[in-house]
């Protein structure tokens, strides 16, 4: 099959030569694809779109498309960082600081469904006799529960309610910390530091680029807010701007993209002195983004290596990280104001492992190439599985939680559809 799609792009170049390239026909051509796939997905299965998305990505990696490497690099690198940084940021600007400090339980259960999650994944793997560098790699891969999936999948059923929320804000926490604690191990994995400052210098390191960079772009939004309306379509086009470039100067500094934007939008929750509103102009562009991100990872993570020995590993990974996130959850449940089968749809809605998974796995592989291909082999079908499988078990427990104001049906989704347009 591969062969056959490298032949036809042969032909193609032979008689086809626009402008732009064929390699940017061929992505606009897989986007468009891409967006009518999502639209028939919920319209049809009532499935949120971002399943639609991935299966495309899927079997256009699957069938050999040479549009996207591994390891992520270059324009593709980019594309999901700033993909990933949009989401982040707008998760950022909506983290309810102040609901911390009167309900400080919701802080414990994070912590604990995120440590719980990494040594249930790391001893399982480690059981297996899957090497330790490799074993941390991928446990730390399998904290996140991913914000840009299930804001997806949030929006698509309009779901509203203390699962949604709560699950939105664990989902944020876990990301800031495997962001920070990936990208600093992702430079120790082919040495073992044995002080604890070696370890923490790098942590430290990320954390403190990524902090300077993040209050950069808070500062330059407030600053801009004081002069320009939030719902502006030019305040929308300089957000957009000021995260493109902060995901690159972050990256280049040697932070994290990601997490420079997740610290912006924290902060610029707490600077503007204003209710901060989304800009409407921005949802397009950022959905398009969103899309292609959805759509690059699943291409990039279909070019693993399938194989029967490696399944086994997957399977174990996926559910040590299922059991120990439902858990973590329901351990610090008490005194957190959530009932007990609340927290069990909120483990449930953090079933999605999707674009911030693969840019740790990426890291790690760019830092040391031989240990990387240990990681790649476990890691790409384990983000690819869950990135439409973890959608599909969130849009459940977001239902189930009976926090959905669509009904559960794909003629619901498509009458709401068209009252909306």
């Amino acid at each position: 099959m591969s062969s056959f799609i490298n032949e036809l792009t042969s032909f193609w170049a032979d008689w086809v030569r626009p402008s732009a390239g064929l390699p940017t026909v061929l992505w606009a051509l897989l986007i468009a694809v891409a967006a009518a796939a999502g639209h028939l997905v919920q319209r049809y299965i009532g499935m949120p779109k971002v399943v639609g998305y991935s299966i495309v990505g899927t079997l256009v990696g699957l069938a050999g498309f040479e549009g996207a490497v591994w390891p992520l690099q270059g324009v593709g690198l980019f594309m999901v960082e700033l993909g990933v940084a949009i989401v982040l940021f707008e998760a950022g600007g909506r983290l309810p600081l102040r609901w911390f400090r009167h309900n400080p339980m919701v802080l414990v259960q994070s912590v604990v469904e995120s440590a719980l999650t990494y040594f249930a994944v790391f001893w399982v793997l480690s059981w297996l006799d899957v090497p330790g560098p490799v074993a941390n790699a991928l446990a730390l891969m399998a904290i996140v529960a991913s914000p840009a999936v299930l804001s997806r999948v949030v929006m698509d059923t309009q779901a509203s309610g203390p699962v949604t929320d709560r699950a939105l804000t664990l989902a944020t926490l876990n990301t800031f910390y495997a962001l920070t604690l990936g990208y600093a191990q992702a430079g120790l994995i082919e040495r073992a530091p044995s002080a604890i400052t070696e370890r923490v210098y790098p942590v430290l390191v990320v954390l403190g680029l990524s902090f300077v960079v993040g209050a950069a772009l808070a500062l330059a939004m407030r600053s801009a807010l004081r002069v320009m309306s939030p719902t502006s379509e030019n305040t929308s086009i300089l957000l957009l701007a000021l995260i493109a470039a902060g995901a690159a100067v972050s990256a280049h500094m040697g932070g994290s993209a990601p997490l420079a934007a997740l610290i912006g939008g924290i902060m610029l929750k707490q600077l503007n002195p204003r209710p901060w509103s989304w800009p409407r102009q921005l949802g397009t562009a950022a959905s398009l983004l969103t899309m292609l991100m959805f759509v690059l990872v699943s291409i990039v993570a279909a070019q693993a290596d399938w194989s029967l020995p490696v399944a086994s590993l997957v399977l174990a990974l996926i559910a040590a990280r299922a059991v120990a996130k439902v858990v973590g959850v329901s351990v610090a449940n008490p005194g957190s104001g959530a009932s007990w089968k609340q927290a069990l749809w909120v483990g449930g809605a953090m079933a999605p492992l999707s674009s911030i998974a693969l840019l740790i796995a990426s890291s790690f592989v760019t830092a040391s190439p031989l240990l990387g291909a240990l990681i790649t082999q476990t890691a790409l079908p384990a983000i690819l599985l869950m990135e439409v499988l973890g959608a599909v078990i969130a849009t459940v427990a977001i239902h189930l939680a009976g926090e959905s104001s669509v009904p559960w049906t794909p003629e619901a989704f498509s009458t709401t559809e068209e009252s909306q347009s």
